[in-house]
C-alpha cells in the first residue's frame, strides 16, 4: 500500500468505530475545544497497531512522515496512532528524532490528552535512551506554549516512576513551581507523584520545603499517594 490509502483506509476504519456518546461524554473532559471521532481506547489501540502491521518494510523516515500527517489532522484519536506508531519505532530512535518530536509538540498538540500521550511515552523512551537529552527538557519550562511547559514535566513520568533522573525531578518541577496554568501545575504535581514510588522521603522534604508557596492544585496531585499523616502536614499552612 503507498502512502495516503493507508491513512485513508485507517480514517475509514476509525469513522466506522465512531460513537456519538463518547464523542459527547469525551468533550466534558477538556476545556479547551477538541475534535473526536469518539473511540474508546482499547479500541483505538488495537487498530492503531493492526495498522502499523501494515507499514512492515517502511522506513522509519516513512512512518514519522505518516504520524506527521496524521497529527497535522487535529482529530485526537489520530494522534494517538500516531503516538503509537512512534513509540513502536523506540529501538531505532536517533538524537535526530528529538527535533521532530518538539516540533509535533509546538505545532500539533492542542489539549491535555495527545501531550500525555506522546510525551510518556515516546519521549520518554527517547530520553531514557539519551538521557542528555533531560536538559532540553529544562528548556521548555520557560515556553509560551502551555502544552510545551507541560511536556517539560510529563516526559519524565515513566523514567520517574522507575526511579531515574531525580534530581532532574526536582529541577523541572522548582523551574514550574510557580506557573499559573493549572494544566502545568497537575503536570509536574503528577511528576512528582510518580517519583514517590522510589524516593518518597526526597519528594516529601521537597514538598515541605515549599508548600508555602506551591499551587493547592500542583500539591494535592503531588501528595496523592502518600500515608494520610504526610498529606494531612504537606496540606498545613
Amino acid at each position: 500500500m503507498s502512502v495516503e490509502p493507508v491513512l485513508e483506509e485507517l480514517r475509514k476504519e476509525l469513522a466506522a468505530h465512531a460513537d456519538e456518546e463518547i464523542r459527547r461524554t469525551g468533550r466534558r473532559f477538556f476545556k479547551e475545544p477538541v475534535n473526536l471521532y469518539g473511540i474508546k481506547t482499547a479500541v483505538g489501540t488495537k487498530i492503531a497497531k493492526e495498522f502499523f502491521k501494515q507499514l512492515k518494510g517502511r522506513t522509519k523516515e516513512e512512518i514519522f512522515s505518516l504520524c506527521e500527517e496524521l497529527w497535522k489532522s487535529g482529530m485526537m484519536e489520530e494522534s494517538f496512532v500516531a503516538c503509537n506508531w512512534s513509540y513502536a519505532l523506540r529501538k531505532e530512535f536517533a538524537e535526530e528524532d528529538f527535533l521532530l518530536f518538539e516540533r509535533w509538540i509546538q505545532r500539533y498538540v492542542g489539549n491535555w490528552a495527545s501531550c500525555d500521550t506522546l510525551c510518556n511515552h515516546t519521549i520518554g523512551a527517547f530520553i531514557e535512551t539519551f538521557p542528555q537529552y533531560v536538559d532540553r527538557l529544562k528548556e521548555w519550562t520557560a515556553s509560551e506554549n502551555r502544552w510545551v511547559r507541560r511536556a517539560s514535566a510529563v516526559s519524565l513520568i515513566i523514567p520517574a516512576r522507575n526511579g531515574l533522573f531525580l534530581d532532574d525531578v526536582f529541577e523541572i518541577a522548582e523551574r514550574l513551581l510557580l506557573d499559573a496554568d493549572d494544566l502545568v501545575q497537575k503536570g509536574y504535581g503528577w511528576l512528582l507523584k510518580v517519583t514517590c514510588a522510589k524516593h518518597e522521603d526526597a519528594v516529601f522534604s521537597y514538598i515541605l520545603s515549599r508548600k508555602d508557596v506551591m499551587p493547592r492544585t500542583a500539591l494535592r496531585y503531588a501528595i496523592e499517594k502518600m500515608p494520610p499523616e504526610r498529606k494531612k502536614e504537606a496540606m498545613k499552612r
